[in-house]
């Protein structure tokens, strides 16, 4: 369900400290709402990384995300990431824009496939995760109740609760 991206670009001759300082900008703002929102709101990311090696003369930038790589492209166009990909990439030779038509080609020119990509959750996607967590979240506030440890003494509940099925959500929910 999930794909990665890796892009390797020259960084123009010069722009390695500016780099570096808009990727710690961008380091600083992890905790910017528009970015979460922004990033919630696109669904897909799973994660991204920058990285500057050989000497301050090239930059890396790998993601995994679900979908389409077009479709993913063009989410980042729209929101406020767009313009976090534009400052980031203006310092590598020859970008022209997130928005510019010919990004995707030049992203294309500049991607380099792994040669092992391995997923600790390969059959879930971004949305799935998010639910898992909602629910994980709405699970956890029931078990703290009075209520659920009501039923859980309950002898009525007694069958229910000797389920291997009921046993094994129990033991999750412990962990």
């Amino acid at each position: 369900m999930c794909s990665e991206f890796t892009v390797f670009t020259k960084i123009k001759p010069g722009h390695a400290d500016a780099l570096r300082e808009d990727l710690a900008t961008l380091a600083d703002a992890t905790d910017d709402e528009k970015v979460h929102a922004a990033v919630r709101q696109i669904g897909t990311l799973h994660d991204a990384r920058h990285v500057i090696f050989d000497n301050d003369t090239r930059f890396m930038f790998a993601s995994v995300f679900d979908g389409s790589w077009d479709t993913y492209i063009d989410d980042f166009a729209q929101t406020v990431v767009g313009s976090r990909f534009d400052k980031v990439f203006s310092h590598s030779e020859g970008f022209p824009g997130v928005s510019d038509p010919g990004a995707k080609d030049w992203f294309v020119a500049h991607q380099e496939a792994a040669g092992v990509f391995v997923s600790a959750y390969p059959d879930l996607t971004v949305q799935q995760i998010y639910k898992d967590q909602r629910v994980n979240k709405a699970f956890q506030a029931v078990l703290d109740t009075p209520e659920f440890r009501a039923a859980l003494d309950n002898q009525a509940n007694a069958e229910l609760l000797a389920t291997p099925a009921f046993q094994k959500l129990m033991e999750e929910a412990a962990a």
